[in-house]
Parts: structure tokens; sequence; C-alpha cells
């Protein structure tokens, strides 16, 4: 996956207000590139001018996002979670302190011989990483 084919599929994260700051906080994470369109005009009820489609294109992962919102709202549940494989245990410890940066997401102690671990970061997202 290269980070400058725009083409890669991915996942995709409705943030609903803090698109851009999820992005480059993840862009702290994986690395990558980053890309944002916005409204030209200031929204109602959002402090910022919305994101209508942001991406992070890194050579690890693919994530997409936007501020807008679903009329029903948006609806954190516990039906979905971001699986990232990593290489070895010593690089998932590496990225479980970087998505737990600044936020209070405390993993339990992981065991090396632990496959998979979850992680929720500030944005409320879960992550599952595996090794």
């Amino acid at each position: 996956m290269s980070a400058g084919n725009t083409s890669n599929s991915g996942i995709f994260i409705t943030f609903s207000g803090n698109c851009k700051s999820a992005l480059t906080f993840y862009q702290k994470c994986f690395g990558g590139i980053l890309r944002f369109e916005t409204f030209e005009k200031d929204l109602h009820g959002y402090t910022e001018k919305p994101v209508i489609s942001g991406s992070l294109l890194s050579d690890h992962i693919v994530i997409y996002g936007s501020d807008l919102v679903h009329d029903e709202g948006r609806k954190i549940g516990n039906y979905l979670s971001v699986f990232f494989r990593c290489d070895n245990e010593t690089d998932r410890a590496t990225l479980v302190k970087k998505i737990c940066h600044g936020s209070n997401c405390r993993p339990a102690p992981i065991d090396d011989n632990q496959k998979l671990i979850e992680v929720t970061d500030a944005f409320d997202v879960t992550w599952v990483l595996g090794v």
C-alpha cells in the first residue's frame, strides 16, 4: 500500500466536529499524508469549518473521516473496532503508547503471549491490535 495512492480502501470514521484533530493525531501514530476538504463558510453548530472529507494515507493504514453526521446523530457502539496488525510485540507496545497519548485510556497489562489487545482512544475509536 502506498501513501501516494488515493484509490486504496480504508476505514471511514465519523467524528462529529473533531475530524481534523483526530486525523492529525493518527498521523502522529502512523505517519502519512493528510488531506482535508472543508466547507468554505461557517456552519451553524461548528466552532471551525467542518471537514466534509478528510484522509490519512500512510504505508500502514488508510483512514477516511468526516465531521458530517447522519440525521440520527453519531452513536458509539460496541459492534465496530479498527483492527491493526503489528509486526511484533515491541511495535504494538509503541503503538499503544501513541494511541493512548493525551487520553484516559489505560490498557490492561500486556502479556507478550496475547495475540489481540483492545484500546479505546480519546476519540472513542476502539482499536484491536494484533501480532
